[in-house]
């Protein structure tokens, strides 16, 4: 006989990986407008978060008022430096209840900016649905993955632009911790990572330096450990053969470990979110919501 956890693992893995990825990234800038909108930094620095000092409390909020650590291990990809920098100094100034309260108002101003009379639509109400419904579902399977654990128990709002602002941030959470175990099992460390990404040409190496808070030294090392072990070729970084295998094959493992949160949408309700989150996110990005310039 098969159980309850047997049973979502086949539906799970009958999931398209395809799928899975699509569903995800049409909806992921309605979650990541959050890092670049000034609504987010203004009101951080009202609680007297100014800088990087911002993003590093109100993603690592859910946490409770934790330390560089555990945000260095769970964020993956930063200086340990830049986030020592930040925490656990954010707290003498402010509380993680205040950073969790002011970001959910931060999500509420910019998208009703980015999306106008859209925000109200019924196409919102059902990705909504969708995305909570997958969301919710993804909390059964909490082992190995912390940062999507502590956004999973934060409580739902209830205007529908915020359940899909909320849903879609705790399955990025969901889907990076997956990645990170997949990192992990290449071998690669958190820079490593970053260099293979700008190598790909998916990211400008710039945004990533920059935004991570490396220095040109540690890139550089990074990139000549990478060279030497066949990964990237040429002056200017390229995925090499093998580094493309073996980056399409950590996407493929972030794809599986992802499934569980949408195997209760079918493919259907995967196609379908990925249908109303497409032109959302599209709006998102034309009224420029994701300016990386400004980070």
């Amino acid at each position: 006989m098969t159980n309850a956890t047997d049973s979502h693992q086949q539906e799970a893995a009958a999931i398209d990986p395809a799928l899975v990825r699509q569903a995800w990234r049409l909806a992921e800038p309605l979650h990541g407008m959050i890092y670049f909108v000034p609504e987010a930094h203004e009101r951080y620095a009202a609680l007297g978060l100014t800088g990087r000092a911002g993003y590093f409390a109100s993603r690592a909020a859910a946490l409770g008022p934790v330390g560089a650590e555990p945000v260095t291990a769970t964020f993956f990809n930063f200086n340990p430096g830049l986030v020592a920098a930040a925490l656990p100094a954010a707290w003498e100034k402010t509380t993680p209840a205040a950073v969790l309260a002011a970001r959910l108002e931060a999500a509420d101003a910019a998208l009703t900016r980015g999306l106008g009379d859209a925000v109200h639509g019924p196409e919102v109400a059902e990705a909504a649905g969708l995305a909570r419904r997958a969301a919710e579902a993804a909390a059964a399977h909490p082992q190995g993955r912390p940062l999507f654990a502590a956004h999973a128990a934060l409580p739902w709002p209830d205007q529908p632009h915020l359940i899909l602002w909320q849903a879609q941030t705790v399955l990025r959470e969901f889907r990076g911790d997956g990645h990170v175990a997949a990192l992990l099992l290449a071998g690669l460390t958190g820079l490593e990572a970053l260099v293979l990404h700008a190598a790909s040409g998916a990211v400008p190496e710039r945004f990533l330096r920059r935004s991570r808070g490396w220095s040109d030294e540690q890139w550089a090392g990074a990139v000549g450990d990478l060279r030497r072990r066949g990964l990237i070729d040429g002056h200017e970084p390229v995925l090499s053969a093998a580094g493309r295998a073996q980056r399409d094959g950590i996407e493929e493992a972030t794809d599986r470990l992802a499934a569980p949160a949408y195997a209760v949408l079918g493919a259907d309700g995967c196609r379908r979110l990925a249908e109303l989150a497409r032109p959302l996110s599209r709006t998102i990005v034309a009224a420029g919501l994701l300016n990386v310039d400004k980070v």
